[in-house]
């Protein structure tokens, strides 16, 4: 239960720097450049898996994959990211549409969704 406690707060970690990035990229595309915001978190939500993938395997996560299996792992990690950014924007599209939450409160709330969604397939395919 200890390491999987650690290992939530590292995940958090990680996913509060990703979230800063996302956040970031969000706002400047909506709120400055003026794209909508399913375009935008989808662009936001892909910049910030990048980091995510990287430092989740390097600091949270401890692979089960080496060697060439390592391209199978990215695979995996992308494939779950894909369906966390169905689940975020879903979550975003019901947060602004039907709640009427606003775009900041949506995003808010469907990151939390989506973050949770993440760590526990994360955790369920890609630690050994």
């Amino acid at each position: 239960m200890k390491h999987l406690i650690e290992q939530f707060i590292k995940f958090g970690i990680v996913g509060v720097v990703a979230t800063v990035i996302d956040f970031a990229v969000y706002f400047v595309l909506t709120d400055v450049i003026g794209i909508h915001y399913l375009i935008a978190n989808l662009l936001s939500f892909s910049i910030s898996t990048v980091f995510n993938y990287w430092a989740s395997m390097r600091y949270v996560f401890e692979s089960k994959y080496v060697g060439k299996d390592r391209a199978r792992e990215a695979v995996i990690f992308v494939t779950l990211s894909i369906l966390g950014l169905g689940v975020q924007q879903l979550s975003l599209w019901l947060a602004v549409t039907k709640l009427l939450l606003g775009t900041t409160f949506g995003k808010i709330a469907a990151t939390a969704v989506s973050m949770v969604f993440n760590f526990v397939t994360r955790k369920w395919l890609l630690e050994k």
